[in-house]
């Protein structure tokens, strides 16, 4: 089914710009949030309580489809809403369970259930599919994401442009990885390894959800499979003393409140994607990359931080090609069943090129 109508939940920075994006690419865009924008929008804005079904459902009855950009806690209450809506449902959460609960639900689900449209689950997947499909045989992908400060400071050499919630649950859920051919669950801030892009070095280890269902599709197909979050140097070393000899993964919010005060968000950021893929084409041994620095750009007006518009792009070009028919319009959407070359013909996917 086409669709026009689509709700934005949770205007902060990520869905602000999502929203305005949808709106470029011709939506009828609505958006709801706890509190009043900070900023005049080209779109109607509703302020509803989004913890409540019935607010939810009213909602939700006026529109094809919607976008959680919210906290990863709210969206099984918003993804259920939607699926008895029977409306399709886009999400940005990198949280394993949310995704799992979500899966349950797209087996009768009458909408599209696609969670995961960020950048990593997302993009980063959609890149990791492309180039295992250009070999005849792919021994192994390794995908890295890092969204860092472009000139940072301090020993770790960083800032929270992301929600601390999220990089909180990366840094101490557990991981999923193909080894040796064993679909495995392992320790996340292990498997260090030093990398470099454009002679800039950079530190790499496991962080928990950023490959989606890519294990699960690509077993007993590609030996080896993970994912890990990039880096400066040392910053791995100082979180796992903040968490594990502090002991603050006992307390979640306190740590993220900690971190957020003493490293706050910066716009001069920048967004790394490595991505390496080995295997045999025409019985040869060959590796393919895809390395790219993205930085901030001036979309609707306005200076968008890299974090910002690579998550908010990425869901958007999503939403188009299930509008414009390139994807299903029902059941559940992995990110590796997206063409690379068709998320990048769209209007907001050609951001990435």
């Amino acid at each position: 089914m086409t669709f026009k109508n689509i709700a934005v939940l949770g205007l902060g920075k990520v869905g602000t710009l999502a929203a305005k994006l949808l709106f470029d690419a011709g939506f009828n865009v609505t958006g709801y949030d706890m509190h009043a924008p900070h900023e005049k929008l080209p779109f109607t804005v509703d302020n509803i309580d989004l913890t409540s079904p019935a607010a939810l459902a009213d909602a939700f009855g006026k529109v094809d489809a919607i976008l959680s950009c919210l906290p990863f806690h709210l969206n099984i209450g918003v993804a259920s809403a939607a699926h008895n809506a029977g409306i399709h449902y886009f999400d940005l959460t990198e949280d394993v369970p949310t995704t799992n609960a979500i899966i349950e639900m797209s087996t009768n689900a009458k909408g599209l259930m696609a969670p995961q449209c960020g950048l990593a689950p997302g993009f980063i997947g959609i890149v990791g599919a492309s180039h295992i499909a250009m070999f005849d045989k792919c021994r192994s992908i390794r995908m890295r994401v890092g969204a860092l400060p472009q000139h940072p400071t301090g020993l770790l050499g960083y800032a929270f442009n992301w929600s601390p919630e999220g990089v909180v649950n990366e840094y101490l859920n557990d991981c999923e990885v193909i080894e040796e051919g064993v679909r495995k669950w392992v320790s996340a801030m292990e498997w260090h390894e030093t990398l470099y892009i454009d002679g800039m070095q950079l530190e790499a280890f496991t962080t928990s959800g950023g490959l989606g269902t890519m294990c699960e599709t690509y077993l007993g197909e590609v030996d080896n499979i993970d994912y890990k979050t990039m880096r400066y140097p040392g910053h791995m070393k100082l979180m796992n003393f903040f968490f594990h000899e502090l002991l603050m993964r006992e307390n979640r919010a306190q740590a993220g409140e900690i971190l957020v005060n003493a490293k706050p968000p910066v716009e001069d950021d920048i967004v790394y994607i490595h991505v390496a893929a080995e295997g045999e084409i025409d019985g040869r041994l060959q590796r393919k990359e895809f390395v790219r620095g993205y930085r901030p750009i001036e979309i609707a007006g306005k200076k968008q931080t890299a974090i910002a518009w690579t998550t908010a792009g990425s869901v958007v070009a999503i939403i188009e090609m299930v509008r414009d028919g390139k994807l299903p319009n029902s059941g559940f959407l992995k990110q590796e069943d997206v063409r690379l070359e068709d998320f990048l013909a769209t209007k907001t996917g050609s951001l990435y090129t």
